[in-house]
């Protein structure tokens, strides 16, 4: 089963608009505010090499490299095809 991380602010558009997406989908996430959570805004950085937010991670057990998918910013298309 794949797992979904987000991280976003309070005041992101495009954040609320990844979010809401996912809820539309039926799917579960866990949701980290980098405004607030030093550490997770850190590791947002070291997972996508940006301080711009939303990063959507998209965790694959199945996935034969075993690597994450980083998804920065919302791309409705990427998105989509990844929580496939």
């Amino acid at each position: 089963m794949k797992t979904i991380t987000i991280y976003s602010t309070p005041t992101c558009h495009f954040c609320q608009m990844a979010k809401d997406f996912l809820k539309e989908q039926g799917i579960e996430y866990t949701e980290y505010n980098v405004a607030q959570d030093l550490e997770r805004r850190q590791e947002m950085i070291e997972k996508s090499g940006q301080m711009g937010v939303p990063v959507i991670v998209v965790g694959d057990p199945s996935n034969p490299s075993g690597k994450d998918e980083v998804i920065v910013g919302f791309d409705h298309g990427k998105l989509a095809l990844a929580i496939e």
